[in-house]
């Protein structure tokens, strides 16, 4: 189990415990923030109604609770997939929207992974991956669930579920990926630009602290660190066993708030 002794230093921040807990983000590499839009947090359903009943939905702590925790990823591009077959009777993923598509084949290759079937859960369910350069990291306790824009009322019902995950991002912070099952491979997977791709759930402790997302700098210490854990993903087997490694490797400090222009 980790530690909850941890004292953060995040260009003067709080000793972990008080005040609020400050989470870094940055993308991998030179991809832009015209494309990969800053995460933000969860927006309302709809404009807030103003309260006149002690028990409207507005006031409610567990609703708010949660809300407060939640920030929201967006879909960085338009996409319309559809499963096919090779001549070798493969299964594989193509653009739907052939050479109409705002995306390019070479962009589109490296984008969009199809596991192999062995990987699958079921048989006749396939599963893909949308790679992402989104890197969460904070410098204390804190554990990150990825899970579906359940919040995101969409003109069009998806043809299967998105794969969530939990991770701490002090110990094993990387770059996600969207990964999906598709359950009816006959209907296509439409998504569209700007629209809810996943939420991101930060849990701290004490639970009752705020979330403070910042953009983080990517520096030196956090290249080197984040070089060691991707190095071992495709070595290792049940990678969650190399937290305790990883923690006792990794620097004091990885969080580095990004200084305003």
């Amino acid at each position: 189990m980790l530690s909850f002794n941890v004292t953060v230093d995040a260009s003067g921040g709080n000793t972990e415990g008080s005040g609020p807990a400050t989470i870094g983000w940055l993308l991998a590499g030179d991809e832009s923030q015209l494309v990969y839009k800053p995460p933000q947090r969860l927006k309302q359903p709809s404009a807030p109604r103003q309260r006149t009943h002690a028990k409207s939905v507005t006031a409610c702590p567990a609703v708010l609770g949660l809300e407060s925790r939640l920030f929201e990823v967006l879909c960085p591009c338009d996409l319309s997939l559809q499963m096919a077959e090779t001549d070798f009777g493969e299964p594989v993923v193509v653009n739907a929207d052939g050479p109409m598509s705002s995306v390019r084949d070479d962009v589109f290759a490296h984008l969009i992974i199809l596991h192999p079937s062995e990987e699958w859960r079921s048989p006749d369910r396939p599963i893909l991956q949308m790679r992402l350069p989104y890197i969460f990291v904070a410098d204390e306790p804190t554990y990150m669930s990825q899970l579906p824009p359940f919040q995101h009322v969409g003109k069009s019902l998806l043809p299967g579920l998105m794969i969530p995950g939990r991770f701490p991002i002090n110990v094993w912070p990387r770059t996600l990926t969207w990964a999906f099952e598709w359950h009816d491979i006959s209907a296509p997977l439409i998504l569209r630009r700007g629209d809810p791709l996943f939420y991101v759930l930060f849990e701290v402790y004490p639970q009752s602290r705020a979330i403070q997302l910042v953009e983080a700098e990517h520096t030196p210490e956090l290249q080197a660190y984040l070089q060691q854990i991707n190095g071992v993903v495709g070595y290792v087997n049940q990678t969650f066993s190399l937290f305790k490694e990883a923690e006792e490797l990794r620097p004091a400090q990885l969080v580095t708030p990004k200084k305003a222009p």
